[in-house]
């Protein structure tokens, strides 16, 4: 009987570590027209959004969660080799049978059983369109003149959820491709620097493609309140500050 006591004991107390681990992060749910879709704000560049009973996890890396405390995965997206957007050890934990894999021309034989989405694809996967918009760099450069994120190696996506659109960038400055995108409900635009945009670039994209909620992520040690002033007074884009750093 004591054997017992104790083992349901343990089960509990398992049950309320998953629980907090899950508790210490903030969550928005967005209505859509098929559902809430539920966002988890790891930190940094890595998210997991829950839909339609999937589970969705982005861009993986274990210094921002403990994954093996996370529900698995139906569906990872992954923008880039970096290794803190694609981190192998976080990646396998959160694999189940049929999880899906989606990367970008740069992880191409480093994602087992990948599809790999070219920039402009779009393919339809668990019953969820996704197009893959080219993220890289045009003016931040490394000391030996290339660029951080070349062009054609990574991938934002954008991920169609019921009446939502959601767009997360990857690492990409503002680009033409960015600029240009119609009817997004949802963006996740990066301003880490040197790597990525200033809060100007992230508020001149916005301008152009004007999303409904705009999270600024994956921001290092750049003060994401800089944009909020920015884009002060325009109407339609709200900015949401989140734990992403």
């Amino acid at each position: 009987m004591c054997k017992l006591i104790m083992a349901f004991c343990f089960m509990v107390l398992g049950f309320a570590g998953f629980a907090a681990t899950l508790q210490k992060f903030e969550k928005d749910l967005i209505a859509t027209s098929k559902g809430g879709l539920e966002i988890t704000f790891l930190g940094h560049g890595t998210l997991m959004m829950t839909f339609d009973g999937k589970t969705i996890h982005i861009d993986p890396y274990g210094e921002v969660a403990d994954y093996g405390s996370l529900p698995k995965a139906d569906l990872v997206l992954v923008t880039h080799d970096h290794f803190d957007h694609m981190d192998l050890k976080a990646f396998q934990t959160i694999l189940k049978p049929g999880t899906v894999v989606v990367g970008s021309k740069a992880c191409s034989g480093k994602l087992p059983n990948a599809l790999i989405l070219a920039n402009g694809d779009t393919r339809e996967v668990l019953g969820l369109a996704i197009e893959a918009v080219p993220a890289y760099n045009i003016v931040n450069k490394s000391p030996n003149g290339n660029p951080f994120h070349p062009k054609s190696a990574g991938n934002g996506y954008v991920i169609t959820f019921g009446d939502k659109r959601v767009y997360i960038a990857g690492d990409t400055e503002n680009t033409p491709e960015m600029k240009a995108l119609k009817t997004i409900d949802i963006a996740f635009l990066p301003m880490n620097l040197p790597y990525t945009m200033t809060p100007e670039m992230v508020a001149d994209a916005a301008k152009a493609f004007r999303p409904g909620i705009l999270y600024p992520y994956h921001f290092g040690n750049t003060d994401p309140s800089r944009l909020t002033k920015l884009l002060q007074g325009e109407k339609g884009i709200e900015v949401r500050i989140r734990k992403l750093s």
